[in-house]
């Protein structure tokens, strides 16, 4: 390999996927990343959706019966935090996931919830080509007008993030980059499948 060819390559924006799985899925009764859809459980099936689309470097959050959702799903491969403080909710979640990923910070993260499990490969391939190519550092993918999941968080606003106090969301410094955010409209349903109640995944079952 060419000194040219090893520093394009190096210069390539590196995205990678973070699964926030922690929480005690009250309202469900039954632990979201081990339901299963299309033959997986919600949380292989995201895994797997990374995978195709290229994501290579995958964090998962577990938190609620962490030790169970491990023996029940190989991992391999995977880089797993448990977060002690998933009580604290979803922030504390994300910014476990952002302390192991600031080892070998990427350019960006593909920030996937495990109550989102039917969101497409193709989905997830739009909204890397549209940050890499457009420079905006959140990128959004939107369905009929409605905004919906995973979204893509660029590097710059990860301080803010791991900053932030545990009682806001991740969407109060989303909220900030509004003038910077790039909405990519996709076909899939997927992204707006927020599946966290049993009638919400009776719906998504009858529908597979």
């Amino acid at each position: 390999m060419s000194a040219e060819s090893a520093f394009a390559q190096t210069a390539l924006p590196t995205i990678a996927g973070l699964i926030l799985a922690a929480g005690e899925s009250s309202r469900m009764g039954a632990d979201k990343p081990l339901l299963t859809y299309r033959g997986r459980t919600f949380l292989e099936t995201i895994l797997f959706t990374l995978h195709e689309a290229g994501v290579e470097r995958v964090v998962v959050v577990l938190g609620h019966h962490a030790e169970k959702v491990r023996q029940s799903i190989d991992l391999t491969g995977v880089e797993v935090v448990v977060n002690h403080d998933y009580r604290l909710g979803q922030t504390s979640s994300l910014q476990a996931g952002l302390r192991v990923l600031a080892a070998n910070e990427p350019a960006g993260v593909v920030l996937c919830l495990v109550d989102h499990p039917a969101t497409s490969a193709d989905t997830l391939q739009q909204l890397i080509q549209n940050f890499k190519s457009s420079g905006h550092p959140v990128v959004i993918p939107r369905l009929y007008g409605r905004n919906g999941h995973p979204v893509l968080l660029g590097r710059e606003l990860f301080s803010e993030l791991q900053t932030l106090d545990r009682n806001a969301g991740a969407n109060s410094v989303v909220r900030k980059y509004r003038d910077r955010t790039a909405f990519v409209d996709v076909t899939d349903p997927g992204i707006l499948l927020d599946v966290d109640d049993p009638e919400a995944y009776r719906q998504l079952t009858a529908e597979a």
